[in-house]
């Protein structure tokens, strides 16, 4: 049987259970294993990343040159689960991963947490222990469905082998509709050895879940009129979207209404940078104008976005003057951070499909609030405050560069196709406030967990993405920290060896570069546990490890620049190189900051675009702030 899932799980598994008698005899005779591989290829799944061990050996057994999907071997499970993260975001589809049980499972509960705070659609499957060993601290036990319940939508124990096909037809459905997420298979050894008797399809038994997916009752109109009375409205756009392919219909929206688009991190790209109504990212490290934009609206629509901290700053001062439309498929997400106005319930692109006509009908009865104040503000902020960054100010003649200006030249120099994927730090943000995303699901990073380490693997699914869904013709460049990197280098062996041929970035500063910039701003320049010694200056190079010359030992490309001109140069190298993974490795300033910001825990009105230079603060008011305790963490960035 397939049980339920407490968070104890195992503590309802009997220990020794009675042989359960195989009432089902329709189908093919075969192993719970052989049924597992039958049930991925019947659900249309192509590629599947992972690693094997002893408790999931049956199933690996089962995967041989006829198997009809891709198998990509990793070199640590949680690169497995990030793989399958970067599979999922650049085609759309669930991503699926394989590993063992014990540490195996318990290495892969990083990807699944990380795919949980995103709604990225993923099902891992773990290999367990026979029944008859559970919660008895067998060899490589560990209960994944008891540590993975607060993480996952949904887990499953397996204990027969006739529930295998169901199981993985529900976990697929489930992973992929609604609001997506991580569903985890623990699939003990029992139910991968024991006999069963498939057939295909499978009636999936899933009583309660059925997600909304369409507006209901008068919210629809009730939101239409919140348009027709707002002068200062604002679309702040989130993940959600990205997930729902909803970039069509908010671009209309827009257009429809005059109304900005702020996004949130995950969500960039979703309407082209090119579009004049993008102001961009709002919140901690976001624009001005898309941040002032949410400040001062009346009306703000959160389009699956879910408020999170990094977006709303102090949520009680987070557009303080705004009536709220929140559009989730996840009721939990409506008014769990802030109350709204109208709550609609429903998918994103069906909602939005719904409530434009019920705008323009609204609009044909009072016509269109005038918006021309508004812009002006907006254009404002944008001709006052764009996106800027300072060149070093003592770096040694050949070197170091400005990591900001790195990242616009690989923008400038890239494929308009191309996919990029960031791991976690500075690099991140300048990632995203600097490349030019003209296409949705065009980018790829860790946001709500922030996993350093994502990148890599990450970078190696979208690739393996790319290549099933796009014949490869996006290429997939990855900025990553050296920090960061670090964490999954290993994994550039399965870059080479399963024919990903990424191209990396190493922002190399030397240092955990946003750890050293709150060291900075908030305490007092004290530098604990911050250098990293990979890379100090060009005439004294302390390189542990030696970024090139790791990549030449996994037969990778290595390059490193230390001036423009070379900067340059590596760039349209790399770009011309297609038959293997090619890393450069950047050395850069580091003393380069992330602005603009808004500190912890403070307002977004106190958002510094600057030290010293708050915009969205009258000088009185940034006199008060600074008095304040709310205000001291701006007042430290200011001085410093």
């Amino acid at each position: 049987m397939a049980t339920p899932t407490p968070l104890q799980a195992f503590s309802g598994v009997p220990k020794a259970p009675a042989a359960e008698k195989q009432s089902i005899v329709d189908g093919e005779k075969m192993t719970g294993a052989q049924a597992l591989v039958r049930s991925l290829e019947d659900l249309g799944v192509k590629d599947v990343f992972g690693i094997p061990g002893g408790a999931i050996l049956p199933v690996y057994n089962a995967i041989n040159e006829h198997t009809k999907f891709r198998f990509v071997l990793t070199r640590h499970e949680q690169a497995a689960g990030h793989a399958a993260e970067g599979y999922a975001v650049a085609t759309g589809k669930v991503g699926v991963c394989i590993v063992t049980s014990g540490p195996g499972a318990t290495n892969v509960v990083t990807a699944i947490a990380d795919a949980n705070m995103d709604s990225i659609p993923m099902v891992v499957i773990t290999g367990q222990v026979g029944v008859g060993a559970i919660g008895t601290d067998a060899f490589q036990e560990a209960d994944i469905v008891g540590i993975t319940y607060p993480v996952a939508k949904h887990s499953y124990l397996v204990t027969n082998a006739q529930d295998v096909p169901r199981v993985l037809a529900e976990a697929y459905y489930i992973a992929g509709s609604g609001r997506p997420g991580p569903v985890v298979v623990d699939l003990t050894k029992t139910a991968q050895n024991g006999q069963m008797y498939y057939s295909w399809p499978q009636r999936m038994i899933l009583p309660g879940y059925n997600p909304t997916t369409k507006a209901h009752g008068h919210v629809l109109s009730d939101a239409a009129k919140l348009f027709s009375q707002s002068y200062r409205p604002v679309l702040y756009v989130g993940g959600g979207a990205v997930r729902s392919n909803a970039g069509k219909q908010v671009k209309e929206l827009a257009d429809l209404t005059g109304a900005p688009i702020v996004t949130t991190l995950p969500a960039r790209g979703i309407v082209p940078d090119s579009d004049p109504k993008v102001l961009g990212m709002l919140g901690m490290h976001g624009g001005i104008a898309a941040t002032g934009a949410v400040q001062r609206s009346d009306l703000l629509v959160a389009i699956g976005a879910r408020f999170s901290d990094r977006v709303t700053g102090r949520l009680d001062s987070f557009a303080p003057a705004a009536r709220v439309i929140h559009i989730d498929i996840d009721p939990a997400e409506i008014g769990k951070n802030r109350q709204p106005d109208v709550p609609i319930v429903g998918d994103v692109a069906e909602v939005l499909d719904d409530l434009i006509p019920e705008i323009k009908r609204q609009q044909a009865i009072h016509s269109k609030p005038n918006l021309k104040p508004w812009w002006a503000q907006i254009n404002e902020w944008r001709e006052k405050y764009p996106t800027t960054y300072d060149e070093p100010q003592d770096a040694p003649v050949d070197g170091s560069l400005s990591p900001q200006w790195v990242v616009e030249q690989l923008s400038k120099q890239a494929d308009p196709e191309t996919i990029w994927v960031a791991g976690v730090g500075q690099h991140q943000m300048w990632a995203s406030q600097l490349i030019d995303f003209e296409h949705p699901h065009s980018w790829i990073s860790s946001g709500g967990l922030g996993t350093m380490g994502f990148g890599l693997p990450a970078a190696i699914g979208a690739k393996v993405g790319s290549q099933r869904e796009f014949n490869g013709r996006k290429p997939v460049w990855l900025i990553d920290g050296d920090g960061s990197f670090q964490m999954t280098s290993e994994e550039l062996a399965t870059a080479l060896l399963d024919h990903t041929p990424i191209k990396i970035a190493i922002i190399n500063n030397s240092v955990y570069g946003m750890v050293r910039q709150w060291q900075t701003l908030f305490f007092n320049h004290h530098y604990s546990a911050t250098n990293l010694a990979d890379g100090e200056n060009r005439d004294d190079i302390v390189d542990v490890p030696d970024f090139v010359k790791l990549a030449e030992a996994y037969d990778c490309v290595g390059m490193r620049a230390f001036t423009k001109d070379e900067a340059v140069e590596a760039i349209k190298k790399a770009n011309e190189i297609n038959d293997r993974p090619v890393l450069i490795d950047f050395r850069v300033w580091k003393d380069a900051m992330v602005w603009p910001m808004v500190p912890a825990g403070a307002s977004n009105d106190e958002v510094a675009y600057r030290p010293g230079v708050r915009p969205l603060l009258s000088p009185a008011a940034q006199a008060k702030a600074a008095a304040s305790n709310t205000g001291e963490s701006v007042a430290a960035a200011d001085a410093a």
